[in-house]
């Protein structure tokens, strides 16, 4: 997918694309020059909604940027490494889908990452203490500090958040194919209706060697505390630890998991007999029957598979 780039901005994708001129004194102007990806999809064309106040506030801080509207995921992913070539700070305007390929193509360079939030979840955003706002968050890009962080992957494929899978396949199937329901109300719903015809199943996780066995409904494996909207699934993840904590969810009746739902979006559902956490460096996943690993919103894998981390790899620019 593409869109026309305002007027004034023009796309690196074209020939002859320039960088926009600061509107300050050179002298005070920002060290960071910016390449914006945008996606024009994210959060219903959000992202394309907060261009001109992006755009307002990076010139009024002297900040030199350029903006490409995103076609695909893999064009993300190349745009990112052009601008890791050109010693860019890259700026991702979407949701936390937008963010898995330029994380692939940024970590281990000297680039770093900055988010304007303009997705449904916005995850990693709440993790790093992103505002929502617009143009906040594009002053932060400009001021804020750089930090490092970890970047999990599936069998290759990085992702930021939580890779889950089993109930949570049926319930992230639901909300991307949800049109009626907007907002974080979408996750609720999705849940409410997965619960509806899950049947359990039966899961194998081996972390560092160790197998776990059980019947049940869940597994998540995250690099980061929160998914779904501001869920924290796992509340005692850190991103720059070097470790994916594991949540596993065992059988019950599907009252009690009802019940056990409210509770993830404050971090208590761990007080549960039904919840236990793990934590490792690399956890193999298998299941009884075929389940799609959802991360950051999408489907990203499918059981079996392998889940890694990489130490403090991605540098991201966030509020100390």
């Amino acid at each position: 997918m593409s869109a026309e780039e305002p007027r004034g901005h023009a796309s690196d994708a074209e020939p002859g694309a320039h960088r926009a001129r600061p509107r300050t004194d050179p002298a005070v102007a920002s060290a960071r020059s910016f390449a914006l990806l945008v996606n024009p999809a994210s959060g219903g064309g959000r992202a394309l909604k907060a261009l001109p106040q992006v755009h307002s506030v990076l010139d009024g801080l002297g900040a030199a940027h350029r903006t490409v509207t995103t076609r695909s995921i893999d064009h993300a992913y190349e745009e990112a490494g052009r601008a890791a070539a050109a010693g860019e700070t890259v700026v991702a305007l979407g949701g936390d889908g937008l963010l898995r390929p330029i994380a692939g193509a940024l970590k281990n360079t000297g680039s770093a990452l900055a988010i304007v939030p303009c997705g449904r979840g916005n995850d990693l955003a709440r993790m790093l203490g992103i505002p929502t706002d617009p143009g906040e968050a594009a002053r932060i890009a400009v001021q804020a500090p750089e930090r490092l962080i970890d970047v999990a992957n599936v069998e290759g494929t990085p992702y930021m958040g939580v890779a889950s899978f089993g109930f949570d396949s049926d319930a992230n199937r639901i909300a991307n194919e949800a049109k009626l329901v907007k907002g974080d109300a979408v996750y609720v719903y999705a849940a409410l209706r997965a619960l509806a015809g899950w049947k359990p199943a039966r899961f194998s996780v081996i972390v560092d060697g160790e197998r776990h066995e059980f019947t049940g409904c869940s597994v998540a494996v995250g690099n980061s505390k929160v998914y779904g909207g501001g869920m924290y699934v796992l509340p005692d993840a850190e991103i720059d630890d070097g470790k994916l904590d594991v949540l596993l969810v065992k059988d019950a009746s599907k009252l009690r998991l009802l019940t056990l739902l409210p509770r993830v979006f404050n971090g208590t559902h761990g007080r549960s007999d039904l919840v236990e956490f793990l934590r490792g460096d690399e956890i193999e996943v298998s299941s009884d029957r075929p389940f799609a690993i959802y991360a950051d919103g999408d489907p990203i894998g499918a059981t079996p598979a392998i889940m890694r981390v990489e130490r403090r790899c991605l540098r991201v620019i966030a509020p100390s």
